[in-house]
């Protein structure tokens, strides 16, 4: 079956999807992007991940290239082109095409392309059994809340994790705090049973997975608490995950080489995230995300 991307107002075959070589996304990393999964048909999260959208153009100035619901509607086109059931759709908007020269053009076109891609939400042998992760040190900029498309510290974090025989890497600030996974958040559970992950500032991307999975907790009356942790406490948390748009809720069996308490997925981390794809299904009412808040989804 042909696979189709969106290029800059046109459906075009995937392999022939390109932009131009003065692409300021592709010369200066001056662009952001965001990715919405796709469950059973659904886009999960819509609304949260384009008010994202919105504010990391806002925080570069750079203009939409299309209306919010002119948007949808390209999304909604190249999923059923695409016949993606489950899955996610890849948006990306850059400053558009320039002669190269830092500051930035007048008169110049944002340009802005999407695909989308067929995957699961966690493979079951991974949930089941959980997922190790290794700490390394944050060296991304300091307006980690804008999801710009500079990702090679991240890049570089996510090979030193497979390197390791790890899923993800978690980036620790200079003073040994955990900030997040290089794509996506993480959140630990403490020995009191309190739910923890660093409070969102400009040190951590936003995630909107990471909003909806704070609302079900308070609609479900789970205690929360959103603050710095750091790594050696997390090495002694009854329950560790990650989060993102494109894993849900993952639990962590291993951090580095210390295993988090039995080994095994811990009870919250798998409630939460039963409770999640109940929402992302529409079986849960809608939780609206405030979309505020580069790495995590």
């Amino acid at each position: 079956m042909a696979r189709f991307a969106y290029v800059n107002g046109r459906y075009v075959p995937h392999a022939d999807a390109a932009v131009h070589v003065e692409d300021r996304g592709y010369q200066f990393a001056d662009g952001v992007y965001e990715v919405v999964a796709i469950q059973n048909g659904r886009l999960v999260d819509e609304e949260g991940h384009i008010d994202r959208l919105d504010r990391s153009l806002r925080e570069l100035s750079i203009t939409w290239p299309m209306t919010r619901r002119a948007l949808g509607l390209v999304m909604r086109q190249l999923i059923a082109r695409n016949r993606v059931e489950n899955g996610l759709v890849y948006l990306q908007i850059t400053r558009g095409v320039a002669a190269r020269d830092f500051k930035f053009p007048k008169g110049v076109k944002p340009s802005i392309v999407m695909t989308t891609k067929r995957m699961s939400f966690g493979p079951a042998v991974t949930v089941s059994a959980g997922v190790k992760v290794i700490t390394l040190p944050d060296i991304r900029w300091k307006r980690r809340d804008i999801k710009s498309v500079s990702l090679l510290p991240q890049v570089l974090g996510k090979q030193k994790a497979v390197e390791a025989g790890a899923f993800e890497g978690w980036q620790v600030d200079e003073e040994g705090y955990v900030t997040e996974g290089c794509s996506s958040n993480a959140w630990i559970v403490t020995k009191d049973g309190k739910l923890v992950t660093r409070n969102a500032t400009s040190s951590i991307l936003n995630g909107i997975t990471r909003q909806t999975l704070l609302r079900i907790a308070a609609q479900e009356g789970i205690e929360f608490e959103e603050r710095p942790f750091t790594v050696e406490e997390a090495y002694e948390a009854r329950e560790a995950f990650i989060s993102s748009a494109t894993t849900y809720a993952i639990p962590i069996a291993q951090i580095d080489d210390r295993i988090i308490a039995n080994g095994h997925p811990g009870t919250l981390t798998m409630k939460l995230r039963q409770l999640y794809i109940d929402y992302a299904n529409g079986v849960e009412p809608a939780v609206r995300s405030t979309g505020t808040g580069s790495g995590a989804g």
